[in-house]
């Protein structure tokens, strides 16, 4: 289907059919409907991520991997800490003080690469709330950064994040300084002193240093990233249409979140999602019934399925705050997930990004030059690099 696009970043994934699609022994599901339905369906499908790594295998599983009433518990009990109201009272001030300090930065040398700036800021929010907050050495942004190296290119699907990181030595080397540096600190730390914070809650639940570890990874590391490319993205799309950005300016706070969501829904940071199948599965699209055996591993493009018009309504590559929408399609579709493993930290992501690019675009700050845009195999999202702003004399 071709149509006219707003979208920044690509890679050739806009095709938006077919909706369910086999793939070998494989499935890929673009669809809004059955996207969600599977995210939704937790008797037959294992929502927790494959995890066929055999340190990972010994160790307590992450809420990553879990599934069930285990993941329910340990989910709901580190949740709280990314819940809005906590975010609202414990952050707010927080957020406001490393804002203010980004900001001087950049009027002070009167130009800045914001996919750095945002980098510091998703860093330190979300080392303040999972309590990455005693590093020995400063830096733990790029040490976080050389974790998860993009690729300008596709190199196929992987179920595990962590079997990459730690398939060579160079991810062991790279694991092991943020471990030292930044995980084992804050350990010892709370050890001694606890605090309102996921790793406080870990050791209050027994959990070696490997396993917290592993938990600093997928709340810590993959919450960084994925927020630093939003703030990326979202400032990109404003930069470039004048339009849009006297509209965010200007709006009140809901509003402006309203258009943020808007901009997330065209632009997931993770583009999909693998799970696998657990019991034969019967989908029914678009008056035929798709049976899925047990066993199938399912690949779900939230990208594409954020874009179905049948659930996000006409021009769906277009960029229309305040779009009307279904009862029970969210503002950004299915960019934060849903179901059960839907993304926990979607309000703090939101919230640090409002309170940074509204002020930002404030400033008289304009874009120099093109980003360049790169495929973090990964993660499976598109990473912003060289996004250049320039403060200058005139307004913005």
């Amino acid at each position: 289907m071709s149509m006219t696009s707003d979208r920044k970043t690509g890679f050739g994934m806009d095709a938006l059919q077919p909706g369910i699609e086999r793939d070998g022994d494989s499935w890929i599901f673009r669809a809004y409907a059955p996207v969600r339905e599977i995210l939704r369906e937790t008797e037959r499908v294992s929502q927790g991520a494959a995890s066929d790594n055999i340190l990972v295998s010994r160790l307590r599983p992450s809420v990553f991997f879990l599934d069930g009433e285990p993941h329910r518990e340990l989910r709901t009990a580190i949740a709280r800490f990314f819940a809005p109201r906590t975010v609202d009272k414990e952050y707010g001030e927080f957020i406001d003080r490393e804002v203010d300090e980004l900001l001087e930065q950049l009027e002070r040398d009167g130009r800045a690469d914001l996919s750095q700036l945002g980098m510091q800021l998703a860093v330190a929010v979300a080392a303040r709330v999972v309590g990455l907050t005693d590093s020995v050495r400063p830096g733990m942004d790029r040490r976080i950064d050389t974790l998860l190296d993009g690729q300008d290119v596709m190199k196929g699907a992987s179920t595990n994040p962590l079997r990459k990181l730690g398939s060579n030595l160079d991810g062991f080397r790279k694991i092991g300084a943020f471990y030292l540096l930044d995980v084992l600190p804050a350990i010892r730390a709370r050890k001694k002193q606890p605090k309102d914070d996921v790793i406080s809650h870990l050791i209050t639940k027994d959990y070696n240093h490997l396993e917290i570890l592993v938990e600093c990874l997928t709340y810590g590391v993959a919450g960084m990233v994925t927020t630093r490319e939003f703030i990326s993205v979202a400032a990109w799309h404003m930069l470039e249409d004048e339009g849009l950005r006297r509209t965010y300016v200007e709006a009140e706070r809901d509003e402006r979140r309203r258009l943020l969501h808007e901009i997330l829904r065209l632009e997931p940071v993770a583009s999909n999602l693998w799970r696998r199948v657990t019991e034969d599965l019967t989908i029914e699209y678009a008056g035929e019934n798709h049976h899925i055996p047990a066993g199938s591993m399912i690949m779900l493009d939230l990208r594409t399925a954020s874009a179905d018009p049948e659930a996000v309504g006409q021009e769906p590559l277009r960029v229309h705050p305040g779009r009307p929408l279904p009862p029970g399609v969210a503002a950004q579709a299915l960019a934060f997930g849903d179901g059960a493993h839907k993304c926990p930290g979607a309000f703090l992501a939101i919230h640090e990004t409002d309170l940074f690019l509204h002020r930002l675009l404030s400033l008289p700050v304009r874009l120099v030059g093109e980003p360049r845009l790169y495929f973090n195999d990964l993660l499976k999202s598109y990473e912003i690099r060289d996004l250049i702003l320039e403060l200058s004399a005139g307004g913005p």
